[in-house]
């Protein structure tokens, strides 16, 4: 069984998942022009042990425009996304940059997962 989450922390503060367009728009607003980090924590277990493991992504937006903003709000993609935006979506014109893992920031780290999951196979065939 593997679980996941991800986040996204500006600033050192957890922005979380927008509950509605407004929120998404102060979001998207605040990560205009900036550097974000996104978190995922990762755990695995299966055999009667279980692994973890976490991974750190930088992003960097380009300035947006209000409209800009606007047209991505539209979209609707910003729900149940964490920081309001979707990489693997409409909001890859949001990004200017990303040092690190993209598939974190699409919300599943699979480097991370295939190590895991490659460490519970040696355990299981200790």
């Amino acid at each position: 069984m593997i679980g996941s989450d991800t986040d996204v922390a500006l600033d050192g503060r957890v922005l979380g998942k927008p509950g509605d367009r407004e929120a998404a728009a102060t979001r998207l607003r605040a990560l205009s022009g900036r550097s974000h980090l996104v978190h995922s924590g990762v755990c695995v277990v299966g055999g009667g042990e279980l692994l973890r493991g976490s991974e750190t992504t930088a992003v960097r937006f380009r300035e947006l425009t209000d409209a800009e903003i606007e047209r991505y709000l539209d979209t609707g993609e910003w729900r149940g996304r964490a920081g309001g935006y979707a990489v693997q979506g409409f909001g890859s014109s949001l990004i200017a940059g990303i040092e690190g893992d993209l598939s974190n920031v699409i919300g599943l780290p699979l480097p991370l997962v295939a190590s895991l999951l490659g460490r519970l196979g040696a355990l299981s065939n200790r």
